[in-house]
């Protein structure tokens, strides 16, 4: 079975307990913060993929990481469990199947926005409102840096893409006067 597969399996069995539980957003706050640890760690995966460590040391290691994260009880179940099954490591694939799924079923879209550094609040706040009266959905922001914009922002929601970076109008330029 592919890993995308296993994690929209996953991801849509936990989509109906967090719904039945009313703990939709908090679920994928949850999956979220464990899948960018679990992607920040080498440690950590390597524990895991490491054969010389027995079952009970990684569970005890995992335990420890949910604990401290203070992740509800819905997603520490599915995560030892995703552990006791070997399929710890779809984890951060099961998050963005579970995000995709929710705002799906919510009605929402998710908006990334790349910019070549940082934006104040006040810039994403003003985006998502004019996002949502376009759209007539609610809008999720993905923020993302990318120092090779240069300068300016490119935002993709769905299949459109609003290119407004200076790295794009430079190669614009450069087309325009190469065919001059």
């Amino acid at each position: 079975m592919s890993t995308g597969t296993l994690a929209r399996r996953y991801a849509r069995a936990l989509l109906e307990l967090a719904t039945e539980q009313r703990l939709v957003e908090r679920v994928a706050k949850d999956l979220a913060e464990l899948s960018a640890m679990w992607s920040d760690s080498p440690e950590l995966r390597e524990l895991f993929q490491n054969p010389k460590f027995e079952a009970a040391i990684k569970k005890a290691a995992l335990t420890e990481v949910i604990t401290r994260a203070g992740v509800s009880p819905l997603v520490r179940n599915a995560v030892l469990y995703l552990a006791d099954k070997n399929r710890i490591a779809a984890l951060p694939h099961i998050a963005a199947a579970f995000t995709e799924l929710s705002e799906r079923a919510t009605g929402a879209v998710r908006a990334e926005v790349t910019s070549a550094a940082p934006l104040p609040e006040s810039y994403y706040l003003q985006l998502q409102r004019t996002l949502e009266q376009t759209t007539g959905k609610r809008v999720a922001i993905e923020r993302k840096t990318d120092p090779s914009l240069i300068a300016g922002v490119v935002t993709k929601l769905g299949d459109f893409v609003f290119d407004g970076s200076v790295r794009t109008r430079l190669a614009d330029l450069k087309e325009s006067l190469k065919s001059a």
